[in-house]
């Protein structure tokens, strides 16, 4: 695999509304675009990153500079990669910055589909045609607005509804959705790790809610205290800060930290560890489901992919293109085939055009690298 050039596009997307979360309220999505180039064929990815470092230590600053710095010239002066897993082991001797790694490591991946004429699911192992899907409702001013969205939500045939929740906003807004809408309904809180073990009867109150899981609702960093908690809830515990790579999940599985765990390809450095992280949960009958990051269109191509291995078995986050964007920058645009169900394209690579004119309409700042200019 002879790479040509890497180019690295910054966009400023506006959201069409607010998402707010424990952590921060964001109005926009500012994020790269990767996109490595072999001859006739492009392979693309986005980064996972946000602007702030609030969900991790990763911005999409730290994101460019790693990559202009360590990571492309890593990638220039690799003798050989004939698979998209050899990135990983060339990204080894750099410590974490995994949201830098992981958009390096989706390009070649698109890349390395396009050239072999397969989907991208298909290079992954994926054999699923169609992935079930869910979506997710930032904090609301009121309890009113969220069962507003809940319940457009559910008509719009969505399999899972994920309510994000912190100290003040959580049981009597669980509690509203219960007693409106269905007890069938699949229903999760995440907490962004809002919460602490001085809040166990907080959380202890949830139990009587029938959720899917609760996500990490403790510290960002921690796999020791969400085992004591696991130990007092009924509900599943999700890791999802908490797991950076296999090793991390490893851990938390034989500790007992949680029972479910949430796979992001930015967190975790990339398709690969992804790939590894799910075969690993698989083999200790952990259910896993791939959360998002307010992606774009091209991320959401990754996630539908990475989704289609079969142990993904909770619906995902990958909602529609227009439930966040007035216009997405592929084509076509991420589109549900049923209610609450997306197509997994067979088409190679990522199996979406980017659409040029609009993402040009977001650049704020463009980027080309090559051998020559990296290794001089």
């Amino acid at each position: 695999m002879n790479i040509d050039k890497v180019e690295i596009s910054r966009l400023k997307m506006p959201l069409k509304n607010q998402f707010e979360t424990s952590f921060g309220r964001l109005t926009y999505k500012d994020f790269l675009v990767v996109s490595v180039h072999s001859g006739d064929f492009i392979g693309y990815a986005e980064s996972a990153s946000l602007p702030y470092p609030i969900y991790n230590e990763e911005t999409t600053g730290t994101v460019s500079y790693i990559l202009k710095e360590f990571l492309i010239p890593k990638l220039f002066s690799a003798k050989s990669i004939k698979h998209p897993t050899d990135i990983h082991e060339l990204f080894m001797p750099i410590r974490r910055n995994n949201m830098a790694k992981a958009v390096l490591d989706g390009a070649i991946w698109d890349l390395y589909s396009k050239q072999q004429g397969i989907s991208l699911a298909t290079a992954l192992g994926g054999h699923k045609s169609e992935i079930d899907v869910g979506v997710s409702i930032g904090i609301e001013d009121t309890v009113e607005k969220v069962l507003e969205k809940v319940e457009q939500f559910i008509g719009e045939g969505y399999k899972k509804i994920k309510i994000k929740i912190k100290p003040g906003h959580d049981v009597e807004v669980i509690r509203a959705i219960r007693e409106q809408f269905s007890p069938n309904i699949p229903l999760m809180a995440d907490a962004n790790s809002a919460y602490s073990l001085n809040d166990v009867n907080i959380l202890k109150q949830l139990d009587q809610f029938n959720l899917i899981m609760i996500e990490q609702p403790l510290s960002h960093d921690d796999i020791i205290d969400h085992a004591k908690l696991q130990e007092q809830l009924a509900t599943p515990i999700c890791l999802d800060e908490s797991i950076h790579s296999v090793e991390d999940a490893r851990k938390a599985i034989e500790l007992g930290s949680c029972k479910i765990i949430n796979i992001k390809v930015g967190r975790v450095g990339g398709l690969t560890e992804a790939k590894k992280i799910h075969d690993l949960c698989k083999s200790h009958n952990i259910p896993v489901w791939c959360g998002g990051m307010l992606e774009a269109g091209i991320g959401r191509a990754h996630n539908i992919a990475l989704s289609s291995l079969d142990n993904f078995s909770i619906p995902g986050d990958t909602s529609a293109s227009d439930r966040y964007w007035a216009y997405d920058i592929v084509t076509p645009e991420v589109m549900l085939s049923q209610p609450g169900r997306l197509q997994v394209p067979d088409s190679p690579g990522i199996g979406y055009e980017i659409n040029e004119a609009v993402l040009n309409q977001y650049v704020i700042d463009k980027e080309l690298f090559t051998k020559e200019l990296i290794l001089k």
